[in-house]
């Protein structure tokens, strides 16, 4: 009962956060910018968001095909059809119940390839792993591409502790940000090691732990090369998404590559902060195209967009796997 407790507490908690959000968001728009808002997004081309969708898809089947790959080394080959199927009802179940859908996706291979479920987690906890590790990788990269916009942003929200980065770029940039970087690493892992007699020092020095350990599993992989290829797909796809998703709308449709990776990296971060991260998504999307010289009300739009196609596929595609997953096991029953 506790624990059930804990799931709706923590249920209301994100959806509650995500709810006003979207309020703060919009709280202080003028009636005229309320209309341009819901005309930017009448406006748009929705046609040209399919490729979009297609390409998030060929995302998860790369997804589930790297899963796999990740099984090899205990013995357990899936059909590629149910780990497919598993990876987007994961997806499906984590918009329902803040991280529930890596256990979902685990249950349900398991159930339809009868192997226990105990051997899947470490698979999942790899995989996270290595998701951490690839935004982070996207996040640095963002920030090398772009220092002399970082150096404005800091300047502007920390004074003269970013004037120094406005100059920089180049091997002077990669320098700094492996310093930065590596000092981080450092400081963070003497927290956690100083602190850990702290409660929830001591779950974060866990999960690190678990990172860690899942990211040392990797090394038994058969395939490696496969399995970097996969990876850099995945993420190349969702990069693709977003600057296709640009076309959509003819406000942010001369956006490139460089606004493409802000958004990548803020919006992932944000999609963690509330349920299927509405709200905090949409803000994170208008904040970074504010650093382009886009519109408050073109940004937010644009943010609805693409938190709009993202979220219908999965919730599209999650209710047709409920219901094909039993239909392509059958015989197997």
């Amino acid at each position: 009962m506790n624990k059930r407790l804990g799931l709706l507490l923590q249920y209301v908690v994100f959806l509650g956060l995500g709810v006003f959000l979207v309020w703060w968001s919009v709280r202080n728009l003028t009636d005229d910018e309320v209309g341009q808002l819901k005309g930017a997004l009448r406006n748009a081309r929705y046609l040209l968001v399919l490729p979009a969708m297609v390409m998030l898809l060929l995302s998860h089947y790369s997804r589930a095909l790297r899963w796999r790959m990740l099984m090899e080394p205990i013995g357990f080959e899936p059909r590629v059809t149910n780990t497919f199927l598993a990876v987007l009802l994961g997806y499906f179940f984590n918009l329902l119940v803040p991280r529930m859908g890596e256990v979902m996706k685990c249950t349900m291979l398991a159930r339809y390839e009868k192997t226990p479920v105990d051997r899947l987690i470490g698979t999942m906890v790899a995989e996270r792993a290595l998701d951490v590790v690839c935004l982070a990788a996207v996040i640095a990269v963002t920030f090398l591409l772009q220092t002399r916009l970082a150096g404005q942003v800091l300047e502007t929200e920390f004074g003269r502790m970013g004037e120094g980065f406005k100059g920089m770029g180049g091997l002077q940039g990669v320098l700094l940000g492996a310093v930065v970087a590596v000092g981080g690493a450092w400081l963070f892992l003497q927290i956690l090691k100083r602190f850990s007699h702290i409660g929830w020092i001591a779950k974060t020095r866990g999960l690190f732990l678990g990172v860690m350990q899942g990211l040392t599993s990797i090394r038994h992989i058969k395939r490696k090369t496969a399995f970097v290829l996969h990876t850099l797909f995945i993420w190349s796809m969702y990069l693709a998404s977003i600057y296709v998703g640009f076309q959509a709308m003819e406000p942010v449709s001369h956006m490139g590559l460089n606004p493409s990776m802000t958004i990548l990296s803020v919006g992932s971060l944000a999609m963690i902060v509330t349920q299927g991260g509405i709200g905090a998504y949409q803000i994170a999307v208008q904040k970074s195209l504010s650093l382009y010289g886009v519109s408050a009300v073109d940004g937010l739009a644009f943010g609805w967009l693409l938190w709009a196609f993202q979220t219908i596929l999965i919730l599209v595609a999650g209710l047709v796997c409920l219901v094909l997953l039993p239909l392509v096991n059958r015989k197997n029953a």
